[in-house]
């Protein structure tokens, strides 16, 4: 993994929430190894079963099918982000359910008081985890067969979200976009899924525009380049299966762009990717069979995000229902774990425009059932 050099948090387009890095130049390393947290230790879990480093504290802001602010908050809770809002803010959360999936937000005042709740997107399926645009939209993204990407207003009502072909028709996990490059990314949950960029017409409208695949060859490091999709409707001929040299990722999840560097997660072979966009070269930033000494303490590999000092925060699907922490120094650490919900998996992490609170569901909660979500907020002293 090349050594990264991390810029401050910064604001881009309408008030979403992005965080900036640069890449030094430098001979490959290893991925990510055990290490000591920069947070240090986790504390005893407090009353919500969270157990954080000192200094953390948590709450639940959000269960399903209880009202949060006269809204039923939906189940099975999945990918999020936050949106700037005046002097507050929105976290929006895919509902990964079918039928009747959608997205559903909660608005926060300056002092993180909820104030109210509602719906962005209705009646979708399995809508796992999508991507916030520099625009100020949400991009919704259905984990089926053929499945479409939606685009979504934070602000409601659910009727404004408009379902968006041009990205193609596939197994949607995650989605991610590079102002620079003028590009959205898109990870495909699939054993044999790709890597796509959709490149809009125009930036800023993502009606139409064409869409891309990653080519390389098989080994976990190299150089790469971009392939046009013949059919971004996928029928009959899947999209991942268009292209001649399509490189094959193991369940791609979790999506986070950083200046000129995208990270994504595969959960088949519990690996971070790092793919940098300014030389078009890609390596693994974690590979848990690689992590040595130790027991690897990242497994299940699931939603991803970063903060302003250029940690990422990788979420897990069952493992030890952790977040863990990737630091620019290429330590991996766990950063919070919650107990007694191991039928559950985490999802959702997002950090306010301040990047003191971070966001994120237990999808199943303590029930093991969609019914049983439960979505957290954490506020303390992140690097930033």
């Amino acid at each position: 993994m090349k050594r990264r050099n991390f810029l401050r948090a910064a604001v881009v387009g309408a008030g979403v929430t992005a965080f900036g890095n640069t890449l030094t130049s430098g001979a490959l390393a290893a991925p990510a190894q055990n290490g000591p947290s920069p947070y240090g230790p986790l504390r005893p879990p407090d009353a919500n079963g969270i157990a954080l480093p000192e200094g953390f504290t948590s709450r639940v802001v959000a269960r399903s099918r209880q009202r949060v602010a006269g809204y039923v908050w939906h189940d099975a809770p999945d990918g999020g982000a936050v949106f700037a809002d005046g002097t507050g803010w929105i976290y929006v959360s895919n509902s990964e359910i079918a039928p009747g999936g959608g997205a559903s937000a909660l608005r926060f005042d300056a002092n993180g008081t909820i104030t109210s709740a509602y719906r962005i997107l209705a009646d979708t399926r399995r809508n796992c985890a999508g991507g916030a645009m520099p625009w100020g939209t949400w991009v919704s993204c259905e984990e089926v067969d053929g499945g479409y990407a939606y685009e979504c207003n934070p602000r409601g009502p659910a009727s404004a979200a408009v379902r968006r072909p041009a990205m193609g028709r596939f197994t949607h996990e995650a989605a991610a976009a590079d102002p620079v490059r003028k590009a959205v990314y898109q990870t495909e949950d699939i054993s044999d899924g790709c890597f796509y960029r959709f490149l809009p017409t125009t930036w800023g409208d993502l009606s139409s525009g064409t869409l891309e695949v990653l080519v390389a060859g098989s080994a976990t490091s190299g150089p790469f380049t971009w392939a046009k999709v013949p059919d971004p409707d996928g029928s009959p001929v899947a999209t991942r299966n268009q292209v001649r040299g399509a490189k094959r990722f193991s369940s791609g999840e979790g999506l986070h762009y950083a200046n000129d560097t995208a990270w994504f997660t595969t959960k088949g072979d519990n690996r971070v990717w790092q793919v940098n966009l300014l030389n078009n070269t890609y390596e693994l930033a974690y590979d848990d069979s690689l992590v040595n000494p130790g027991t690897p303490p990242l497994t299940g590999v699931d939603n991803i995000t970063g903060s302003g000092s250029g940690d990422l925060f990788v979420a897990e699907d069952g493992g030890n229902m952790e977040i863990c922490i990737i630091t620019p120094d290429d330590i991996v650490a766990p950063f919070l774990r919650i107990s007694g919900q191991s039928s559950s998996e985490i999802c959702g992490p997002a950090f306010t425009p301040a990047g003191d609170r971070l966001y994120f569901s237990s999808q199943r909660g303590t029930t093991g059932s969609s019914s049983g979500g439960i979505t957290y907020e954490v506020t303390g002293p992140f690097r930033r």
